[in-house]
């Protein structure tokens, strides 16, 4: 795909940026460039190839997944207006 110098116009027009001519023609050039990319890019065959999270193979650190903190729901809760069954009940606010 590649656009023409009136596509480019159009697209600055809707984008309200007032380009001259020669910008236009110079901003017609690098879009082409990205659409031949672009291009190049979508005909690469990807089958079989494992989707990857990061470009480098990387591992994050994790913690030991452990209990550090005591249980203290009941003392929270025993300040709340009103709880039922280990939860906290609020007012209806949407009808």
């Amino acid at each position: 795909m590649s656009l023409t110098l009136e596509q480019v116009q159009r697209i600055a027009h809707l984008a309200r940026i007032e380009i001259s001519a020669a910008e236009a023609a110079t901003t017609q050039g690098h879009l082409n460039g990205i659409f031949q990319l672009i291009e190049q890019m979508q005909a690469v065959d990807t089958a079989g190839v494992e989707p990857m999270a990061h470009a480098q193979d990387l591992s994050q650190r994790l913690r030991d997944d452990k209990v550090t903190e005591e249980d203290r729901r009941a003392t929270f809760q025993a300040v709340a207006p009103e709880t039922e069954a280990g939860l906290y009940l609020v007012p209806k606010v949407i009808e």
